[in-house]
């Protein structure tokens, strides 16, 4: 029988931390409802469920079409992205999947700054971070049992 560690009530410390970023990142001057985009295309290459379904149930309270959520795992061939969002995701896909050696394609990063002030970049960075820090959490953790039970903003 598998050993179960339950992480979010014994690693409190730790995860008071990392909401101490998601606090900062509540008050980003990027755009809530890019960030939460971010949050779950990071979550689809990182295959974090419960992570997948709190931002699902976020963007489509702050208004996101289902369409674009369904699509998202294919955004460079869909036509319903802006260029920030697509520099976001684009962005959010290289820091999330490290190329080797760790470098970032310059084209990423110069659509980036083209379309993100140095200020939002930096915010744009931390969120990626974040979103990758509580996948990585909820897969080492799982609580399958949470999965479903997300109701939007229950984390505000």
């Amino acid at each position: 029988m598998k050993q179960t560690v339950n992480f979010f009530e014994k690693g409190q410390r730790g995860v008071k931390s990392l909401n101490s970023l998601g606090a900062y990142l509540s008050k980003s001057i990027v755009e809530q409802k890019l960030l939460h985009l971010i949050y779950f295309r990071v979550s689809q290459i990182n295959g974090c469920a419960f992570c997948l379904d709190m931002h699902s149930k976020d963007l489509r309270a702050e208004g996101e079409s289902e369409h674009r959520l369904y699509v998202l795992n294919a955004w460079r061939e869909a036509p319903f992205y802006s260029d920030r969002e697509r520099a976001a995701l684009a962005w959010a896909e290289a820091l999330t999947k490290l190329a080797p050696g760790g470098v970032i394609a310059d084209k990423i990063q110069e659509d980036a700054l083209n379309e993100f002030s140095e200020e939002e970049l930096i915010d744009l960075t931390f969120a990626i971070i974040a979103i990758n820090s509580y996948n990585r959490l909820n897969i080492a953790f799982p609580n399958p049992a949470a999965v479903g039970t997300y109701t939007p903003g229950q984390f505000a």
